[in-house]
């Protein structure tokens, strides 16, 4: 780190607590180097408790030079206060031990990772340092180097780092750091699964070849023992292990082991234990759905996914099967789901949720049978629905961008405001404008179903209030 200080030009100086000195001469001051002006300890405390006072004030305000650095990202300067604040630590007089603090390592590492001329030499020596200096979260230190060494590409030595960590033992720390040791085995099993998918594609690739075939399956076994291993065991502790488990059943799912995939996805879905997941539930639906399962059994994993994150892309297949169900209620549970995620702001321009609920919409104003599904829902959005999706601005925009978008938008607004919606009225013009066929037909029958609209939107049930 301290070479990152070479060709940092000198901070104004701050000087604390310090008293008024003569001005020394232009020849003494050429003579004289530099010097950082931090509030170091006085050489000479007074007593030992003025210096514990002082040197307690001095840290503190080093700190918070370091942090204004960190947030106004001046890595170069922040580089400068921490080899200054690691100094001071060093030169305290008090003669108490100073462990070397997290903050250290936490700061150290964050200014390492920005710093213009940080390398990855200089990182890797400052990362030994702190795993020497900090038994105590010495396997913490270890993940994060494995971390920033596989972010740049050096999988061999993130391999070995994690091999060495886990081999490693200090009495009583050892079981203290028990979960980091589970890490710790769980991302040699990722990095044993890397080299597994890599030999799959290799044979894949290359089909039927005798002995290299045998020998590249040979290979893909001992990493699939090494990996699964490993990948399993992390998978047993209540926590959210998304790339474990996906790694996992890809090995299960390849050997043909669909029985125990299934059963580690529903576990990993629906124990209480581990906490609310909505990719728990995404996992189990493409795993039942590659199987070929029943639809009760992927309407049944939807089901709770919209529970937790209405707003998901996967609600538009949740509503798709939902809507070719023959019971009645699962068919209103479609239109509710549809118009539950078009309450977001990132829906408010996806062509095919808007196609759903325009299918819908019309299927059920030609029917004109559960007209107040449609109620139902629009009641609980008439406030704000006009202004978030049926805008003029929002009817130029879209009929610029998207036009079939702003049809399919144009159908909704039309049969939900009536016919004399801003959002209907531009677009309708628009397209008979440009003689564009679909959109006479739009106005036709947005025109010819207009009463829908005046029972849509004519006073609610006596259940709600006006």
């Amino acid at each position: 780190m301290d070479s990152f200080l070479e060709d940092y030009e000198e901070a104004p100086a701050v000087v604390v607590g310090v008293k008024r000195r003569r001005r020394r001469s232009p020849a003494t001051q050429a003579a004289v180097p530099p010097l950082l002006h931090l509030p170091f300890l006085p050489p000479q405390p007074v007593s030992s408790n003025e210096h514990k006072l002082n040197f307690k004030n001095s840290k503190e305000a080093c700190l918070s030079y370091i942090q204004d650095a960190l947030l106004q990202k001046q890595w170069k300067r922040a580089a400068e206060f921490l080899t200054c604040y690691v100094e001071s630590l060093e030169k305290d007089y008090s003669r108490e031990h100073i462990g070397p603090s997290e903050m250290i390592w936490r700061i150290g590492t964050e200014i390492l990772w920005h710093h213009s001329q940080s390398r990855m030499k200089e990182f890797n020596c400052f990362m030994e340092q702190m795993k020497t200096l900090g038994v105590k979260r010495y396997l913490k230190v270890c993940l994060e180097h494995v971390f920033h060494l596989l972010c740049n590409g050096q999988i061999d030595e993130a391999y070995q780092n994690l091999s060495l960590a886990e081999s490693w033992r200090f009495g009583e720390q050892t079981a203290i750091q028990d979960k980091e040791i589970k890490l710790i085995q769980a991302y040699r099993g990722l990095l044993d699964y890397c080299s597994w998918s890599k030999q799959k594609k290799i044979l894949l690739q290359h089909g039927e070849d005798g002995f290299a075939d045998l020998a590249v399956e040979q290979e893909m076994h001992n990493y699939f023992r090494k990996a699964a291993v490993n990948l399993k065991e992390i998978i047993k502790i209540p926590g959210v292990w998304d790339v474990f488990v996906k790694c996992y059943v890809d090995l299960l799912e390849f050997y043909g082991e669909h029985n125990e995939a299934c059963q580690v996805l529903n576990e990993y879905a629906y124990n209480s234990k581990f906490p609310a997941n909505p990719n728990a539930h995404v996992y189990l639906y493409q795993f039942l759905k590659r199987q070929g399962e029943s639809k009760k059994s992927l309407i049944s994993a939807l089901k709770i996914l919209h529970d937790i994150v209405p707003s998901h892309e996967l609600m538009i297949d949740f509503n798709t099967m939902l809507q070719k169900s023959v019971k009645k209620k699962k068919a209103s549970t479609g239109l509710e789901v549809i118009f539950a995620a078009l309450d977001y702001a990132g829906w408010k321009e996806n062509a095919k949720a808007w196609s759903c609920l325009a299918r819908q919409v019309k299927q059920i104003v030609i029917s004109e049978k559960h007209l107040d599904w449609i109620k139902q829902e629009w009641n609980a959005r008439k406030d704000w629905w006009p202004g978030f999706h049926f805008s003029r601005y929002l009817a130029k925009r879209n009929w610029q961008e998207n036009k079939s978008l702003s049809c399919k938008k144009a159908l909704v607004a039309g049969i939900l405001l009536g016919k004399d919606c801003k959002y209907f009225k531009y677009v309708s013009h628009q397209g008979c404008k440009a003689r564009l066929k679909r959109f006479r037909m739009l106005k036709k029958f947005v025109t010819r179903h207009n009463p829908v609209y005046l029972r849509i939107s004519g006073p609610p049930d006596s259940s709600v209030q006006p």
